[in-house]
């Protein structure tokens, strides 16, 4: 037991730079992108009939990079790897949080032991949510096994252990709703652009996007396991069609971007939305004392009282980071916590338990 625990702690301190706040240097400009095509080398990935997951995905890969350079050249790209070769899933996000990047995107091709499966789907980290979530995770997952001393590297590493669970909490916090946000874009551009199969936007523990310090996804083409699928996913067209609704989805994406950043550069604005905050917030009913509460969505506009992302709950709410969080319930006591989080769960998968002391939010321990 203590040994897992240690496993954990270490863990634990080796992603805490990830979920505190960050002091960028405001001298550089530009938008760092990584773009990560999955598999490579001895790793082939899924295999089709007569294609490589890491083919498809490199090709891709390559074509989002032409497109969004075209388009916005102020944004830095890099490429976790640039050819035919096997990168670590872990120095995959270290390339990412070395380069101080401000969105990650990891391509991949899905497959399935039933071949009639097709369609894309886009992934943020979370706890798996089905089985089928499970299984695509543990297939990617799996080539942590191809790499040397992966005993030590993953040792203790079970996603259904509550200790990562805290984990994946911590790092959703900070940056699950951006990247929610931006694989809606992107699952929304795959189904109108490239013509695929909606198969939504999903959760699972995919080691690749673990210690991301900043939005990350991962995105599903296509299913190599479907002829049809492969066909397309091989094709000169279809390559060019999935690597366009990745670039469009990256511009709305960044045109957001752009004008937050305007708006939080400029002074007037500042006052503004300081003024606009006091306004609109709902400061949390806490008082003194330690109150917890639970958080059951975040949203980058206010919503009605009869809105239907509430389904029916009377939600309190507060503004943090420029988004508005909306809470459940309260209390002092962190069993009576609990329990009312469970309860949440049926309607909000991801809730989690928030804390105040004397009205100011704290890190829950």
């Amino acid at each position: 037991m203590n040994k897992k625990r240690n496993i954990f702690i270490l863990l634990l301190l080796s992603l805490l730079p990830l979920v505190l706040p960050a002091f960028a240097d405001n001298s550089v400009p530009s938008f760092v992108l990584v773009i990560d095509a999955g598999h490579g080398g001895k790793d082939p990935g899924a295999l089709g009939k007569k294609s490589k997951e890491k083919d498809i995905n490199f090709a891709v890969s390559k074509l989002v990079s032409s497109y969004i350079s075209k388009k916005h050249p102020d944004v830095k790209i890099v490429h976790t790897r640039n050819k035919d070769t096997k990168i670590e899933l872990k120095a995959r996000t270290d390339i990412a949080n070395k380069a101080n990047a401000n969105l990650f995107i990891s391509i991949h091709s899905n497959a399935s032991g039933n071949r009639s499966f097709s369609g894309a789907e886009v992934y943020i980290l979370g706890l798996h949510r089905s089985k089928e979530n499970l299984a695509v995770a543990q297939r990617e997952n799996s080539v942590i096994l191809l790499e040397d001393d992966y005993h030590e590297k993953y040792r203790g590493y079970d996603p259904e252990l509550p200790e990562f669970r805290i984990i994946y909490e911590l790092m959703q916090e900070k940056y699950m709703q951006q990247s929610l946000h931006f694989a809606t874009m992107v699952q929304k551009e795959l189904v109108q652009t490239a013509k695929r199969k909606n198969n939504g936007v999903k959760q699972a523990g995919f080691w690749v996007l673990v210690g991301a310090g900043m939005p990350a996804i991962l995105v599903e083409l296509d299913y190599i396991s479907n002829s049809d699928s492969e066909k397309f996913l091989a094709s000169k067209t279809g390559q060019e069609k999935m690597a366009k609704a990745i670039a469009n989805a990256f511009g709305e994406y960044k045109k957001e971007w752009d004008a937050k950043k305007n708006r939080n550069t400029t002074p007037n604005a500042i006052k503004e939305k300081d003024a606009k905050e006091k306004e609109n917030n709902n400061p949390p009913k806490t008082g003194e004392g330690i109150v917890y509460k639970v958080q059951i969505l975040a949203t980058n506009k206010k919503l009605s009282k009869n809105s239907r992302q509430l389904k029916g709950y009377k939600a309190d709410f507060y503004i943090e980071n420029n988004l508005y969080k909306y809470t459940y319930g309260e209390s002092s006591d962190w069993n009576e916590i609990t329990r009312i989080r469970k309860s949440l769960l049926k309607d909000f998968q991801d809730a989690f338990i928030i804390k105040f002391e004397n009205g100011v939010k704290q890190p829950v321990k």
